[in-house]
């Protein structure tokens, strides 16, 4: 199967979404290449950068399933290079 890296850019309004947000991401942690938050409590805000390696269905997934948060939007912007899962 064919894999994709991709980054995606999350923004966190809600923190009550926090913890449902960090289960699913533990739950894809096997695609997860690294990760980086920041927050920005003058504006309220979290900000979270994922990068993953993984099959073009369980990018889609992922973003879809976080996307539905409460509060909590995402962005996901691909790279054009597929390679084969080892």
């Amino acid at each position: 199967m064919q894999t994709r890296v991709a980054v995606m850019a999350i923004i966190v309004e809600n923190s009550d979404s926090t913890e449902r947000l960090n289960a699913i991401l533990h739950d894809h942690s096997e695609y997860i290449i690294g990760r980086m938050g920041i927050p920005y409590r003058e504006k309220g805000v979290s900000i979270i950068s994922i990068a993953v390696d993984a099959p073009q269905d369980v990018i889609s997934a992922l973003s879809g399933k976080i996307g539905r948060l409460d509060g909590v939007s995402v962005k996901t912007a691909y790279s054009p290079v597929r390679t084969a899962e080892a």
